[in-house]
């Protein structure tokens, strides 16, 4: 498979993002969430959702020079219309917003309406764990989950993320779909020409496929958990759980009413619904960074049933990906992906994506 230099990458997204009206600094921001999702190993969530934000923004259903606005708000709490602006936009204001919120009450809650795809979930709560605090961001999505004992979709992916911060510089992340996978992980399959695992998704038929094509086409994703004897419910009262602090809060649409998935979607913005919290620890029992390392140590340190596979800490994975990713100085994509960008390059009249 083709490697691209990191830079590279960086280079090619920005100067996408540029070419279709977004300004330097909202490029840079939105480059550097995609670039996170690439290093640390999450391909569905990086570059392989460039197209979608381009399409987006040409189409008019991203406003990729948005500014957020406050339209309510207390000491610890604010509601925003996101404006339709890019996911690294919106994601950025309210975060930032929960944190100052935290600084000065303890907690801070943002909810906002009229929002995109803003990446991984968990790169904003890893902004809140930089500053010292307990990050939390939820979204809602487009309805790509049945629902357990329904036929047809209704929920989304609707991820769930929290970063903790612990001592020495460690933490712990979990970013995880409420489905039993992102849609985007079966996108990277269908690039590598690859069929899915099964328990992944449903046929147009009810059953579980293993066609990659087949089942982005039904857009029919089990809940995390699988079917109902496996305890999918789940993963369907937790995609329900994260409806709540998005759509509920913020007067987003619901996901049942969201546009459906599709790279180059005309059905105008999706007003998606998002949730960003930060809480400071502080104010709480004393020495909870150490209590929080103290676990870590404990699970990591713990008899694998696999001596060559350690017991690993939510996290953990991203982090070691990362920073082999970092230290290779390349990151390796499907060629099917490279190609695609490469067609969309043409469109935009920039440079391809350049392969070593």
């Amino acid at each position: 498979m083709p490697e691209v230099r990191v830079e590279e990458a960086k280079r090619f997204m920005e100067d996408s993002l540029k070419a279709v009206g977004a300004p330097e600094k909202e490029a840079k921001a939105h480059a550097a969430l995609l670039l996170h999702a690439d290093l640390t190993g999450h391909f569905s969530h990086g570059m392989n959702r460039l197209e979608l934000y381009i399409n987006d923004i040409k189409s008019g259903a991203t406003n990729a020079a948005a500014t957020p606005v406050i339209l309510k708000e207390s000491a610890a709490t604010a509601w925003v219309d996101g404006c339709d602006g890019l996911g690294a936009t919106v994601g950025n204001f309210c975060m930032e917003l929960a944190i100052r919120k935290a600084r000065e009450a303890g907690v801070g809650i943002v909810s906002v309406k009229r929002c995109n795809h803003f990446g991984m979930a968990g790169w904003w709560a890893q902004k809140a764990q930089s500053e010292g605090f307990i990050g939390m961001a939820f979204t809602n999505s487009s309805p790509v989950m049945v629902p357990t004992r329904a036929k047809h979709s209704a929920m989304g992916t609707n991820p769930i993320s929290m970063c903790a911060p612990a001592d020495d510089g460690d933490s712990l992340l979990v970013d995880m779909a409420s489905t039993a996978v992102a849609i985007g992980k079966i996108e990277v399959q269908i690039h590598k020409g690859e069929p899915i695992p099964d328990g992944w998704a449903l046929g147009p038929d009810g059953k579980p496929t293993t066609d990659a094509q087949l089942a982005f086409d039904t857009g029919r994703l089990l809940p995390l958990g699988g079917f109902e004897k496996t305890s999918g419910y789940k993963g369907y009262a937790l995609s329900s759980l994260v409806e709540v602090l998005c759509s509920g809060l913020s007067g987003s649409k619901a996901t049942y009413n969201i546009r459906s998935w599709a790279l180059d979607s005309e059905e105008g913005p999706p007003n998606l619904g998002q949730c960003f919290v930060a809480i400071d620890p502080n104010c709480f029992a004393p020495g909870f960074g150490q209590r929080i390392a103290d676990c870590l140590c404990h699970w990591r340190g713990m008899e694998p049933v696999d001596p060559t596979l350690p017991v690993l800490v939510p996290g953990d994975k991203e982090r070691s990906n990362a920073e082999n990713t970092t230290k290779k100085g390349c990151i390796t994509y499907a060629k099917g992906q490279v190609d695609a960008l490469n067609i969309m390059a043409n469109r935009l009249h920039i440079k391809p994506v350049e392969i070593l």
